[in-house]
């Protein structure tokens, strides 16, 4: 008796099932880390989504990128340097102090400031030292650029003339030995007067004439008999341009007629 030939084993799945279930497989992966990613602390996340955005335009949604689905919308490419932007942005919280990078201008400002005020108190103690403090006033710049020294035009000089008085050199050598010890920083020389016209003067024709003399003759002295550098020092005249006080009392302008020495800091150059 013959033999039944028996039926051929079902076939299985085709071969390109293989590979479409790994795709399937992979892409089931691929979401369940973005919905790993997008249930993290939502402040935290919000403020790194908003960083990125910030710093490099790649989410155009801002903190809601995610959640709005634009993440995947716009590439897979995307996610190839996220690990160097979270690692960039992986600072703790509250490290947000004043650095030059964040603001160099800010940062500038607050150097300048905390130079100014050392000089001020160091000015102000030598004055002390000295013993000129009653005769020199010692005040710092608004805007934290200089120290000014400033010395009435009574005690350097006699009316309507621009020698040093004889009296005077004592406080000048003192006020020459605290500039020495800013030798390197840039020294400005301003004469100051008062609004009174010049009378009957063949010297000086008027009182820009008188107050940049004047200057002109400190600067002379500290450069020649203290042996500050010319180069460093400047000299100049206000005139009554510039008062620190009302011209229309006696006192006020008294004040007015005086000599300034503004020491600028080294970030004011």
């Amino acid at each position: 008796m013959a033999r039944k030939r028996q039926d051929d084993p079902p076939k299985g799945s085709p071969a390109w099932m293989n590979t479409f279930s790994d795709l399937m497989n992979l892409l089931l992966c691929f979401f369940v880390l973005l919905f790993s990613m997008s249930t993290v602390d939502a402040d935290k996340y919000d403020q790194m989504i908003a960083s990125l955005n910030k710093s490099f335009s790649i989410f155009s949604g801002g903190g809601s990128a995610i959640g709005e689905g634009q993440l995947i919308s716009s590439g897979v490419s995307q996610l190839n340097e996220l690990t160097d932007l979270v690692s960039e942005l992986g600072r703790e919280e509250g490290e947000d102090d004043l650095t030059e990078d964040d603001n160099p201008m800010k940062y500038l400002e607050e150097q300048r400031r905390e130079l100014s005020e050392q000089m001020y108190d160091e000015i102000l103690e030598l004055t002390e030292k000295y013993n000129i403090d009653k005769k020199v006033d010692v005040n710092i710049d608004g805007n934290n650029q200089y120290i000014k020294l400033s010395i009435g035009g009574s005690i350097l000089f006699d009316s309507g003339s621009e020698d040093i008085k004889q009296e005077a050199l004592p406080i000048l050598n003192k006020v020459g030995d605290i500039l020495k010890e800013y030798s390197d920083c840039l020294i400005k020389i301003e004469g100051h007067t008062d609004n009174v016209p010049m009378s009957s003067n063949i010297k000086f024709a008027d009182n820009m004439d008188l107050s940049t003399a004047r200057a002109v003759s400190l600067w002379k002295y500290l450069t020649e008999k203290k042996g500050l550098d010319p180069s460093t020092l400047e000299a100049s005249g206000r005139s009554e341009f510039d008062p620190i006080a009302s011209n229309a009392t006696p006192e006020g302008r008294a004040k007015n007629r005086r000599v300034e020495i503004k020491i600028y800091n080294e970030l004011s150059r």
